[in-house]
């Protein structure tokens, strides 16, 4: 069990590390230079990757205990991965400015509640 909770640990310290990194690639831009800027939103994409894998390693008893829609998260992963071609940017752009900040507020929550 304890093994268990390390390695959720980690992978909610990722997820708040790829947030960090997402809006630190998106700091100064606006939707339409999001979209025009392919390394940033590739690189954007990839960090949304890693936060949809860490959370799919992260014990289901802990994220039943935070009323958030993990469903999403996980799914928004699989589309990137699966359905990139139906990709709209600026649909990646309204996760970016209207909840990329909740999610990182409850991932601060959990590991300030669970882990310390």
């Amino acid at each position: 069990m304890k093994d268990k909770r390390l390695k959720s640990k980690a992978r909610l310290i990722h997820i708040q590390q790829a947030i960090k990194s997402i809006q630190r690639f998106t700091k100064d831009l606006d939707k339409a230079s999001f979209e025009k800027q392919e390394l940033v939103h590739q690189a954007v994409l990839m960090q949304f990757i890693v936060i949809g894998e860490a959370i799919n390693h992260v014990d289901d008893e802990i994220l039943n205990r935070y009323a958030y829609p993990w469903y999403k998260v996980k799914s928004f992963r699989n589309f990137i991965a699966h359905e990139y071609f139906n990709l709209k940017l600026s649909a990646v752009w309204e996760i970016i400015s209207q909840e990329l900040e909740a999610l990182s507020q409850i991932i601060d929550k959990m590991i300030n509640i669970e882990f310390t």
